[in-house]
């Protein structure tokens, strides 16, 4: 059975590149009919928090990233590094090491000093340990260290960027686990993807340079290698790495910023991967498309504005109905008040084909829940002597009204109009100003629709009397 895994480390929020690549590993399963493990590296003790893992947790729950197990936490398998530490140790792959921060340090001073590459020495394998004479120091806990080949070669073969080999003597011992018994990346990996039937490993390219040192972990272990895929890395719109100065990194702030999941997951689908010329397409879509033959060698770059573009089609997708539950906290959160207005369904509607985002719609909503008045200066240049009769006017056959709808207002402002031999632009303005405290709005008929009557007639009777 063909099984992924997504395995963050919650140091942090989860960003683009991880989704990213928990998207890629999920669709791989999904689309073999294969299973998806939810593994959560928390041994970096300093900087792993709660936080960071309820943070990655949310965020594959609104991308729907479902896992079929998990989240497994590495801090709950401590034992059984240690066992598997202690069998490499009695097979001679591992050995036990108890030199110092300081000792390593000048070591590689030493090695710089003579134009080497600074690299553990080995000093405690056993048999150098023996013949130096090094004796264990009573008191200090050791490291465990993996027993790296010394000469040969380790190649794997990577599904996206072919063949890659490495001469062993470029790798030195690194550690297994640390003096507090705690794994370390390279080890964890291992012991983690062995464990739990881990197929095919799927992650950023970051991680090619540790690839060997695992393949020869899995190699002492006797198992078999899990084949891997590295995905190139996501660059920023300047072609330098993405990182925070890009703008919103956190998947989470995209819904913040008023993007809908689907837009965010067919977007990351687009990045390093094709389908032809296909732009927009389904999550079920893209499973039943994704394989890793079409992902690219080469980084891909975000593109915000292609984002943007994309969540404005995805908007215009969604029913009225459900934008206006996504836009309601947002309106109520910049002070609208939705019991004062109109339906924010209708209010959708209007404006939905003008907004890329959530925010922007519910922004654009606010002309209907906020107090809207206008200001002075607006009133001043907008409702002029050669205007104020027929808005007066207007304000009449509007009151008249029985019907209140697009077709019948704006009948009564094409009377107006043509009575006082005025153009539509001359009385528009003071009327969107008026009602709603903004030079500009959607169509006229219908916004004036959509507010409603009371509120038309009072801010007009505002100003024109009753």
């Amino acid at each position: 059975m063909i099984r992924t895994r997504f395995a963050p480390s919650p140091t942090g929020y989860l960003h683009i590149g991880g989704a990213r690549t928990a998207l890629f590993s999920w669709a791989y399963a999904r689309s073999h009919g294969g299973q998806f493990i939810l593994r959560i590296e928390d041994t970096d003790l300093e900087r792993s928090t709660e936080a960071s893992v309820q943070a990655i947790l949310n965020a594959m729950h609104w991308l729907g990233l479902n896992w079929d197990e998990g989240p497994i936490f590495q801090m709950k398998r401590l034992s059984r590094y240690r066992e598997v530490a202690e069998t490499l140790i009695s097979q001679g792959k591992a050995y036990r090491c108890w030199a110092t921060r300081e000792e390593l340090d000048a070591m590689r001073e030493r090695q710089r000093a003579r134009g080497e590459k600074p690299r553990y020495d080995g000093r405690w394998r056993p048999e150098r340990a023996k013949a130096a004479a090094l004796v264990p120091p009573a008191g200090r806990p050791p490291v465990v260290r993996f027993r790296n080949p010394d000469d040969g070669e380790v190649s794997f073969k990577d599904l996206i960027k072919g063949p890659i080999t490495i001469g062993n003597a470029e790798l030195d011992d690194l550690v297994l686990l640390r003096s507090d018994g705690v794994p370390t990346y390279n080890f964890g990996v291992v012991v983690d993807d062995l464990d739990m039937n881990i197929s095919h490993v799927i992650r950023g390219d970051d991680h090619v340079n540790n690839t060997p040192r695992q393949v020869n972990i899995f190699r002492a272990l006797g198992a078999e290698l899990p084949k891997f895929a590295h995905v190139p890395m996501i660059l920023g719109p300047d072609g330098e790495r993405l990182s925070k100065r890009h703008g919103a990194v956190s998947v989470m702030q995209y819904r913040e910023d008023g993007y809908l999941p689907e837009a965010l997951v067919n977007y990351l689908a687009r990045l390093g991967w094709s389908h032809g010329d296909d732009e927009i397409f389904s999550k079920d879509q893209f499973v039943e498309w994704f394989d890793l033959a079409h992902v690219n060698r080469s980084a891909a770059q975000f593109n915000p504005e292609k984002l943007r573009w994309l969540n404005h089609q995805y908007l215009r997708q969604r029913s009225d109905a459900d934008l206006a539950s996504l836009a309601a906290p947002r309106v109520e959160g910049d002070g609208g008040k939705l019991s004062s207005g109109p339906d924010l369904s209708a209010v959708v509607a209007l404006f939905k084909e003008r907004s890329e985002t959530i925010n922007q719609l519910a922004e654009q909503a606010m002309i209907f829940y906020g107090e809207g008045r206008p200001t002075r200066e607006q009133l001043d240049q907008s409702i002029t002597d050669e205007v104020r009769p027929a808005l007066k006017e207007l304000a009449a056959q509007f009151s008249k009204i029985e019907d209140w709808r697009n077709e019948s207002v704006m009948s009564a402002v094409q009377s107006v109009i043509d009575s006082y031999k005025l153009k539509l632009p001359k009385i528009a303005m003071p009327l969107r100003v008026i009602v709603f405290g903004r030079t500009q709005t959607p169509n006229l008929g219908s916004v004036l629709a959509v507010a409603g009557k009371k509120r038309v007639l009072e801010r007009l009777q505002e100003h024109f009397g009753a």
